[in-house]
C-alpha cells in the first residue's frame, strides 16, 4: 500500500527555517504531481507547492520566495525548505501525491506540525 511519511516539523522562532521531508513508498515518477499543503488552526487546508510531471514547480503566492520544493528522485523524497518563517505559517503540513491513471486518486501523509513562535 502506498505511503507518504512526513518528517521535519517542530517548533521554530519567527524568521527561522525548517526543512520538511516526505518519503514515498514508491517511485516519485509514478505520480502526476507531488507536493505540500497545510492546514492552519481553524482554517481549511491550503495548497503550498507541487512538482508536476517530474519537473514543473508550482507555488502558492503566499509562500513564493520563502519556500522551495525539491525532490530526491533516487530516494523517493520530496522536500519543502521553509525560510523566513512567520507565526502565521503555524499549521499542520501535509504531503500530497496525485495519480491520474487509471483513476484520479490523491494520497496524503499523516501530517507534521510546524509551530512558529513570535
Amino acid at each position: 500500500q502506498l505511503q507518504l511519511v512526513e518528517s521535519g516539523g517542530g517548533l521554530v522562532q519567527s524568521a527561522g527555517s525548517l526543512r520538511l521531508s516526505c518519503a514515498a513508498s514508491t517511485t516519485l515518477g509514478s505520480f502526476y504531481s507531488i507536493g505540500w499543503y497545510r492546514q492552519p488552526p481553524g482554517k481549511l487546508r491550503e495548497f503550498l507547492a507541487s512538482i508536476v510531471t517530474g519537473s514543473i514547480t508550482k507555488y502558492a503566492d503566499s509562500i513564493k520566495g520563502r519556500f522551495t520544493i525539491s525532490a530526491d528522485n533516487a530516494n523517493n523524497i520530496v522536500y519543502l525548505q521553509m525560510n523566513s518563517l512567520k507565526p502565521e505559517d503555524t499549521a499542520v503540513y501535509y504531503c500530497n501525491a496525485n495519480r491520474r491513471f487509471p483513476n484520479n486518486v490523491d494520497y496524503w501523509g499523516q501530517g507534521t506540525q510546524v509551530t512558529v513562535s513570535s
